[in-house]
């Protein structure tokens, strides 16, 4: 296995791919959010990076479970459950609403009724419903694995960053709705109700996803910057923190995002890129822990205990 991260396309070679993915992601997770329980912030409907894509996780079905996997290496979309079946179909190029239809299809065959609300959220007007998104049908199996990779990469960094902070901190996950992966660190305090305003997204969602004081960091592939990029941000964003130094020199604090920003590509190409990812990671979290006097000495751990 190399050690190197690898190169991604250009945002606009592979954007018609991304698009399409992005739907076919939020139709499973929609599908774990249905059956789940409500887990604060979302948790309870996001995915999770594997050795060969992504998963819900064990999703609850009445006494057992099941799973749907994203295996971008066959490649497949994988149904198994808890009594030992297992039915998949092969990806490629396909609409939305053909991938809907054979989602949902294989869930029923394996006696899952499920029903999702069949239409995209956090995305702008206008939407097209699932069923009827004949639209975005591109799948470019090698810019699939590429930035798969990168986020096998990623999720490892960001496990190392999450391990080093005691109080409350997300797992390592991947939102389908933004279509990025995340790691957020809380004060513990409570924070000033979100304005929400997230298109397609209801405001309660947003307000308690925001109710305590936070630190939060992610990748995504870049829409909006043109480019795949690290992104972090504090919420409520204290006086201060956009002026802050913080590493490596690539970094910038974009204004219309309200987040700084680090291109995937620096971090890449950097001499070495764990350190390079875990320094903007560390120090943008001090940048918002130290100006919002956040008790670090009881939120952080400082050695290893094993």
């Amino acid at each position: 296995m190399s050690d190197a991260w690898p190169r991604l396309p250009a945002l606009d070679d592979w954007r018609d791919t991304f698009e399409t993915l992005h739907m076919w992601s939020q139709i499973v997770g929609k599908v774990r959010l249905e059956c789940g329980p409500w887990i604060n912030h979302s948790w309870g409907s996001t995915l999770y990076v594997t050795t060969r894509g992504l998963t819900t996780s064990p999703v609850p079905y009445g006494s057992h479970t099941f799973a749907v996997d994203f295996d971008v290496l066959e490649p497949a979309l994988r149904v198994t459950t808890s009594g030992g079946e297992e039915r998949a179909f092969e990806l490629g190029p396909m609409s939305v609403a053909e991938f809907y239809e054979r989602t949902m299809g294989t869930l029923r065959d394996l006696g899952i009724e499920v029903e999702i609300l069949a239409r995209p959220v956090e995305v702008p007007d206008p939407i097209t419903p699932f069923p009827e998104d004949e639209e975005h049908a591109s799948y470019d199996a090698d810019a699939v694995r590429a930035f798969w990779r990168a986020l096998v990469r990623a999720d490892r960094v960001f496990t190392d960053f999450r391990a080093d902070f005691l109080g409350k901190v997300s797992p390592v996950h991947f939102f389908w709705g933004a279509f990025d992966l995340a790691v957020t660190r809380f004060s513990g305090r409570p924070a000033p109700t979100h304005p929400g305003g997230v298109p397609n997204c209801a405001d309660w969602v947003m307000e308690e996803a925001y109710s305590h004081e936070l630190s939060s960091a992610g990748f995504w592939p870049g829409v909006g910057v043109g480019e795949a990029s690290f992104y972090s941000y504090a919420y409520p964003e204290p006086d201060g923190f956009r002026n802050r130094d913080v590493r490596p020199e690539a970094a910038r604090y974009e204004e219309e995002l309200g987040e700084y920003v680090l291109p995937y590509e620096a971090v890449r190409t950097a001499d070495d890129p764990d350190a390079a990812l875990l320094g903007f990671l560390q120090s943008t979290y001090e940048a918002a822990a130290d100006l919002a006097d956040w008790d670090r000495e009881a939120l952080e751990r400082t050695s290893d205990p094993r």
